[in-house]
C-alpha cells in the first residue's frame, strides 16, 4: 500500500471524528438554533456524504475532479447554511459553524489528489464561505482561512514528494533488476558466445585468406558484444520535481551508452565512470552526429583507419571529441565542403550540434588524422 492511499484511508478515520465532534456540538447547541431542525437535516447531509466518501475514495477510480468538487460544495453550502440556520445573533458573534472542522476535509482531499495548488485554491474556496457566512472579514475566519491554506499546501507538498520518492524507488527497483539480469546473461555470453568468437578469431588468423576475414569479423563482433553486455540500462528517467506536472519531466538517455554502441575493433570509446544523462532528443541528435562523424572517418580516411571517441561531462557542457588517424583533411577542404552544401558536414554533424545550441571544431593536420570536437550546453539541451 503506497502512501496515497494511506492518506485517504486516515482522510477517512478523520472525516468521521470530525463529523463526531460537529453532531455532539450541535447537540449541545441545537436549541439556541432558529431552524434546529434544518441544523438536524445538514448532520444527516453531512452523515450520509462522510459515508459515502469512505467508501468511494478507497478506489482511484472515483477520486475524480468532479467528485472533489461535489466534496467542497457539501462543506461550502453546509457552513453557509448556519447562517440562515442559527440565530442571527449568534452568527453575529462568531459561532462555529455547522460543520465545524469537517469542512476542512475536502481540502485535505483535494490536496492529496491534486498536490498543494489544488488543496490552496480549495481552502480559498472553503474560506470565502466562511466570510460569506458571517458577513464580514474578521480576525477568525482569516485564522481559519490561513489554517487551512496551511493544511493543504502542506498536505499537497508532501504528497508530491512522496509521489516523487515512489517513482524513483521503483525506477531503482527496475534498474537493479534490469542490472542483475544483464550480469547474469554476460555470465552465459561469457561462457558460449564471446569464448567462440574469440577462438574463430584467433583460428582465421592462424588460417588466413578467407578464413583470416571471418577471424577479423569475429574479433569485431566479439568487441561489440562485450561493450553491449557491460553497459548499464540506456533509458533512465530523469528527477521529477513537485510542480512539473503528473508525467514528471521528460526521459533522460545516458550518452555513454548511446555512444558505446558504436565501440568496435577500430572504435575506441572512453567514458566517464557514471552516466552522462541528456533529455532523449538531445542524447540522440549527438549520437546521430557521432555517427555521421564515423562515417565520414570511413569514407575519406579507409576502412582501415581507426577512430577514438571521447566523452567528457563537464559542469556547464557535454565535450565529444571523434578523432581518426587518417590521412587528415587538405586545406580549405572543408570550406568547400561548405560551399558546396553537402549534407554530411552541413547538415548531419554540424546542423545537429548547432540546434542544440552548440558548436563544433574541426582540427586536422594533412598525414597527422583529424579530430571533431562537440560542445553542447546543458542548459541547451534541459
Amino acid at each position: 500500500m503506497g502512501v496515497e492511499q494511506s492518506l485517504w484511508r486516515s482522510l477517512a478515520v478523520f472525516r468521521v471524528l470530525a463529523l463526531a465532534y460537529a453532531i455532539v456540538r450541535y447537540a449541545q447547541v441545537y436549541e439556541y438554533y432558529r431552524y434546529p431542525v434544518g441544523g438536524w437535516a445538514i448532520m444527516v447531509l453531512l452523515t450520509v456524504w462522510t459515508a459515502a466518501t469512505a467508501y468511494g475514495f478507497r478506489s482511484p477510480t472515483f477520486r475524480r475532479t468532479a467528485l472533489l468538487v461535489i466534496d467542497v460544495g457539501v462543506a461550502v453550502s453546509c457552513v453557509l447554511a448556519t447562517r440562515w440556520l442559527d440565530d442571527p445573533e449568534r452568527v453575529r458573534d462568531g459561532m462555529l459553524t455547522l460543520p465545524t472542522v469537517w469542512s476542512s476535509a475536502p481540502v485535505l482531499a483535494c490536496a492529496i489528489k491534486g498536490g498543494w495548488k489544488t488543496g490552496s485554491v480549495a481552502a480559498l474556496a472553503i474560506g470565502a464561505s466562511n466570510i460569506a457566512e458571517r458577513g464580514a472579514i474578521t480576525a477568525d475566519n482569516q485564522h481559519n482561512i490561513v489554517l487551512l491554506l496551511l493544511a493543504g499546501g502542506a498536505v499537497g507538498y508532501v504528497v508530491e514528494l512522496a509521489r516523487v520518492s515512489e517513482r524513483a524507488l521503483a525506477r531503482a527497483l527496475q534498474l537493479e533488476a534490469a542490472t542483475r539480469e544483464r550480469e547474469r546473461l554476460a555470465r552465459d555470453i561469457h561462457d558460449s558466445v564471446l569464448q567462440v568468437l574469440a577462438l574463430v578469431q584467433r583460428r582465421g588468423a592462424e588460417l588466413g585468406g578467407e578464413a583470416g576475414g571471418l577471424g577479423k569479423l569475429a574479433g569485431e563482433q566479439e568487441v561489440a558484444l562485450r561493450q553491449l553486455i557491460s553497459a548499464t540500462p540506456a533509458r533512465v528517467e530523469s528527477e521529477d520535481l513537485p510542480g512539473s506536472g503528473e508525467d514528471g519531466a521528460p526521459a533522460r538517455l545516458d550518452l555513454r551508452v548511446l555512444l558505446g554502441t558504436f565501440a568496435g575493433a577500430r572504435v575506441t570509446v572512453s567514458s566517464p565512470g557514471t552516466p552522462v544523462l541528456l533529455p532523449t532528443p538531445a542524447a540522440r541528435e549527438v549520437s546521430a552526429a557521432v555517427s555521421a562523424a564515423l562515417d565520414n572517418v570511413r569514407r575519406h580516411a579507409g576502412e582501415a583507419a581507426n577512430a577514438w571517441i571521447l566523452l567528457e561531462d563537464e559542469a556547464d557542457e557535454i565535450v565529444v571529441s571523434v578523432r581518426d588517424d587518417g590521412p587528415g583533411m587538405a586545406p580549405g577542404r572543408l570550406e568547400a565542403a561548405r560551399a558546396q552544401g553537402r549534407l554530411g558536414v552541413a547538415q548531419s554533424i554540424e546542423g545537429r550540434v548547432r540546434d542544440l545550441g552548440g558548436s563544433v571544431v574541426w582540427s586536422s593536420v594533412t598525414g597527422e588524422g583529424t579530430e571533431l570536437e562537440f560542445r553542447v550546453p546543458r542548459q541547451g539541451s534541459r
